[in-house]
This record gives C-alpha cells, sequence and structure tokens, in this order.
C-alpha cells in the first residue's frame, strides 16, 4: 500500500502527463494569450505566484505583483525585467481589505484595468477537528484570505472585463476540493467557498467571453508542506505548478484537474458514502495511527 507521500507523488505526476497530452492539441500560446494585456497576480513574491509571475512575464505580459513582501516582489520584479519583460510591484496585505482596496484600485487605475486575475495567494492550516473545537479563529483567518480577500479582486477587476467583455480569472485551488481532504477542514471550506462563488458568476458570464479556471492543485513543493516529512521533497515544483497555472491561461479550460480528484468527484457524486469511507480510511491511517 502506497504511503500518503508516495500518493502525492502519484497525483502530481499525473497531472503533469495529462497537461503534457494536452499541451501537444494545443492551438495558442502563451504569448498569443498575454503579450501586451495585464496579469495581476496574488502571492506573487514566492513559490507558484512567482513562477507564474515570471513565465507570464517572459511572454510578454505586463505582470502586477500583489503580495506583503516588497522586497521579494522587487527581486521577482528585476527578474523580469532582466528577461524583458514589465513588472509592477504592489506591496500589500491581502487581509487587510482597506490596503487591498487601494492596492487594486492603482492596478486598476495605472493599466486601465485587468486582463488575467490569477488568485494564488493562499493560506493552509493542517488540524483535525478534534484540535480545532477553541480554534475558531483558525476557520476565519482561511476564510479571509482565500475566500474574502480573492473575492474583494473578482469584485474590482470583473467590471472591466464585462465592459470589454474579454477577462479571465484563474484560481488555484486543491485537488482535495475534489477527493476531499481529512485534517484540512479549514482551508478545503475557504477553497470551496471560491470556487462554488466563481461557478456562479461564470453562468453569469458566459456569453459576455469572460472566463473562470479552477486549477485543481496537486501538493507542491513550499516551505509549508516542507515541514511535515511525508511531503518534504514530494509533488510538484512551483516551476511546475506555474506551468500548470500558465495552461489555464493558454487554454481558459473551466477546470483543471488530475484524473484521481475527478474520478473522486464523480464517485461522491455516484456513492458519497463509498467517498466517506475512503476518506476515513485515509484520516485512520495517516491521523489516528500513531497518535
Amino acid at each position: 500500500m502506497y504511503g500518503i507521500g508516495a500518493w502525492a507523488d502519484k497525483i502530481s505526476q499525473g497531472l503533469d502527463t495529462e497537461l503534457s497530452l494536452a499541451r501537444l492539441r494545443r492551438k495558442h500560446t502563451l504569448e498569443q494569450r498575454v503579450a501586451g494585456r495585464t496579469v495581476l497576480i496574488t502571492g506573487a513574491s514566492s513559490g507558484i505566484g512567482r513562477a507564474a509571475a515570471v513565465r507570464v512575464g517572459a511572454a510578454g505580459a505586463k505582470v502586477a505583483l500583489l503580495a506583503r513582501r516588497e522586497s521579494e516582489l522587487r527581486d521577482v520584479a528585476q527578474e523580469i525585467e532582466q528577461a524583458g519583460g514589465k513588472a509592477f510591484v504592489y506591496p500589500c496585505d491581502l487581509n487587510d481589505f482597506e490596503a487591498l482596496d487601494s492596492a487594486a484600485e492603482r492596478v486598476l487605475v495605472e493599466h486601465d484595468g485587468v486582463d488575467i486575475l490569477v488568485n494564488n495567494a493562499g493560506r493552509s492550516i493542517r488540524r483535525i477537528v478534534a484540535e480545532s473545537y477553541d480554534r475558531f479563529h483558525d476557520y476565519e483567518r482561511t476564510m479571509r484570505l482565500n475566500y474574502f480577500a480573492a473575492t474583494r479582486l473578482v469584485l474590482a477587476v470583473l467590471p472591466g472585463m464585462r465592459e470589454r467583455r474579454d477577462g479571465q480569472i484563474v484560481n488555484v485551488l486543491s485537488v482535495a476540493n475534489l477527493a476531499g481532504g481529512p485534517g484540512y477542514g479549514a482551508y478545503l471550506a475557504s477553497k470551496a467557498a471560491l470556487d462554488t462563488l466563481t461557478t456562479t458568476l461564470q453562468a453569469e458570464t458566459l456569453t459576455e467571453n469572460i472566463r473562470f479556471s479552477s486549477v485543481y492543485m496537486p501538493l507542491v513543493q513550499t516551505p509549508m508542506t516542507a515541514a511535515n516529512p511525508h511531503f518534504r521533497d514530494r509533488g510538484l515544483t512551483p516551476a511546475d505548478a506555474a506551468r500548470a497555472v500558465c495552461d489555464a491561461i493558454i487554454d481558459r479550460p473551466r477546470r483543471i484537474a488530475p484524473a484521481i480528484g475527478r474520478l473522486m468527484a464523480l464517485i461522491e457524486t455516484v456513492s458519497p458514502e463509498t467517498a466517506d469511507s475512503s476518506r476515513n480510511a485515509h484520516f485512520n491511517a495517516h491521523f489516528v495511527k500513531g497518535r
């Protein structure tokens, strides 16, 4: 039987294989999608956000970089500009809604709108419910960043997109939003809220050439996952994950997800009891055993 880390690797490898096949059938390039356009990326100072910013910058986008750490954002901007791209730094704590609204307004004014928004910034908390009874603030803070901050940005950029009848919003979610993820209730609930909202907004804007794309990301190698010995050096690299984000920009699909995530979502629909049993077995094997 595979350990949790090995399963994470298999899911990540599966997504990379699927996307490689999709790239063979591709009709557009990243340059065609982003050249001369303004792409706003949150969480752009490190990890997936930084790697995606560098990639779209090299493809000719005007990249608006949004994150808390100004010095790191300037490093990203310098990397993009040294490669011939254009980058603009907007230091902002997304948990501070007043500061977020101000930064969003600056981006809109200085660039005459946003063509593509990548909601990448996020907070993840690994804590089972038995350890969460007195930690309601975990749910508040994940919802504040992962859902409310992202929603404020969507509401800020969407009017201009609708007026121009063109635009895209890419949400970086988790494969566990499809397959389930015991131990990550606060995190997954916040990501699910964003996904459900944008499903509704897509229905309202579909004929206006607005596209919402959800990327159900498998495990990605970050400082957060490195803290868990099961996940250290497992999954996609930030560069691999950024390529998946760019795949979403190029192809503008409604969803990008590993096959196992789509399979679990189907099982959930057909037989939720079966899906619950599978998740409970995972929980008992990796959270209860050895406690």
